[in-house]
């Protein structure tokens, strides 16, 4: 207790024992009411101040909810459209690889060839296919030296079979160079 005559301060102002000061200031301690009028004041939105409703709690939960939701949605169409475009490069680089096989040796003959390859857990399905090229613009003589190297690389995914073709046209040396070299006709 506070002894008679003396005074305290503090944040909330002077505590003392006169009534008429504290009748004076509402934020003045009475002490023989034993309470503030600042305490009696706050003791009204004690209610308020234990937590959150249950219905706000719900209504929180529900928002989250949707917003993860929306969020992982997003990161499977992320992984799926990482997924596919992974497949799609290995089938343009085993199809540029097939292209380069074909033309190693030289001049590639007419004919089909095809095989599968799998790698990180897909079969990819190729086939290369290279053929005489004949344009209805020149004789057939004339046109000989020309074919088509054509590279057909399939695979499954999950809602059916993606196909990729490459092409590519090829001459013979010597049709190319072959008038330039033989040198001025007499």
């Amino acid at each position: 207790m506070v002894a008679q005559g003396m005074t305290l301060t503090s944040r909330v102002g002077i505590l003392t024992r006169n009534d008429n000061i504290a009748s004076k200031n509402p934020r003045i301690l009475n002490i023989e009411q034993g309470r503030s009028n600042f305490e009696v004041q706050n003791s009204i939105f004690d209610i308020r101040r234990r937590g959150f409703t249950f219905i706000e709690v719900l209504v929180a939960l529900a928002v989250v909810s949707i917003a993860l939701l929306t969020l992982l949605r997003f990161h499977l169409l992320t992984i799926r459209m990482a997924d596919q475009a992974r497949v799609t490069s290995q089938a343009i680089f085993l199809a540029e690889q097939k292209i380069a096989e074909t033309l190693a040796p030289g001049y590639p003959k007419p004919g089909t060839n095809s095989g599968t390859v799998a790698d990180n857990g897909v079969a990819l399905d190729w086939q290369v296919e290279v053929t005489d090229l004949r344009l209805p613009e020149l004789p057939v003589a004339d046109s000989d030296g020309l074919r088509k190297i054509l590279v057909d690389v399939s695979w499954k995914q999950r809602r059916g079979r993606n196909h990729l073709q490459v092409s590519t046209y090829v001459a013979k040396r010597d049709y190319i160079e072959g008038p330039r070299l033989a040198g001025p006709q007499k």
